[in-house]
């Protein structure tokens, strides 16, 4: 896969998890002690980081960062 697609989807991600509300807004099942919803949020809160660094470690081995 190109680099740009690569850097596409991890920016749309962290937007896409945001269509996906409605159907995860449940109770059950717990996880860790917590409703879904919750847990979907707080997971999210953990995982945009992680793609905002790819998005910089691919621009940066792109030369795009200069």
């Amino acid at each position: 896969m190109p680099k740009k697609f690569i850097i596409f989807i991890l920016i749309v991600l962290p937007f896409f998890q945001l269509a996906l509300l409605p159907f995860v807004n449940t109770i059950e099942p717990r996880v860790f002690g917590l409703p879904f919803l919750h847990f979907w949020l707080i997971l999210w809160i953990v995982l945009t980081p992680f793609c905002t660094w790819g998005i910089y470690h691919l621009q940066k081995s792109q030369g795009g960062l200069d």
